[in-house]
């Protein structure tokens, strides 16, 4: 398998731990983004959102996507449990992390450590839709906000690594390189210090 990335990239990290974790052997392919690798002709031809991270097989089938490219080396593996609803849990945190994250905490992050804005250069809407996923992320990694008496998570989904963590982690361990504080919630700093043990990026 081929690895097509940026490891700049929180997407690309992704299918890194993903791989990494599983034993899966692949050959890691950078691509630059910054310089446009990846709107080349060849690799357009590959891959036609011209995105990264992106996986070729090696009977040349290939995939792009973060999220499907995790799923997808997941299978059959305890980071993507068999059970149906189990499933339907990752792939709801999944959706979220596309759709109510990633736009806000890892492009903050981009503006930030990229494009070089100061911190009250920012994008008051995106920053405040950046730190309301994170205080989501807190209440429901301590426990929610029904009962009297909530119950800690260790993980996002059951009581093991999987890959919703994975897809989490990504960008949430890199939020404050865009201004996010992550010390008012110590269920997510003891989430991602747990999730980093599980995954070995810790020295």
């Amino acid at each position: 398998m081929k690895l097509y990335g940026d490891l700049n990239s929180g997407n690309c990290l992704k299918v890194k731990y993903t791989a990494d974790h599983l034993g899966i052997a692949y050959t890691w392919v950078p691509v630059d983004i910054m310089t446009g690798e990846s709107r080349t002709r060849a690799y357009l031809a590959k891959f036609p959102q011209g995105q990264v991270p992106a996986i070729e097989l090696a009977d040349g089938r290939c995939l792009a996507q973060s999220n499907a490219i995790i799923r997808y080396l997941a299978r059959g593996s305890a980071l993507l449990p068999d059970d149906a609803f189990t499933q339907a849990k990752i792939d709801e945190w999944l959706f979220w992390e596309q759709y109510s994250h990633e736009p806000f905490i890892a492009t903050t992050r981009y503006h930030v450590v990229y494009l070089g804005r100061n911190l009250d250069q920012r994008e008051a809407w995106r920053v405040e839709r950046g730190e309301k996923a994170l205080d989501h992320m807190e209440t429901q990694l301590r426990g929610g906000t029904h009962g009297s008496d909530p119950v800690p998570r260790s993980y996002l989904v059951g009581d093991t690594l999987t890959i919703a963590d994975i897809a989490l982690l990504a960008y949430t361990r890199l939020a404050p390189e865009g201004g996010f504080d992550l010390a008012p919630r110590p269920s997510v700093q003891a989430w991602i210090e747990r999730s980093e043990r599980q995954l070995k990026l810790m020295g």
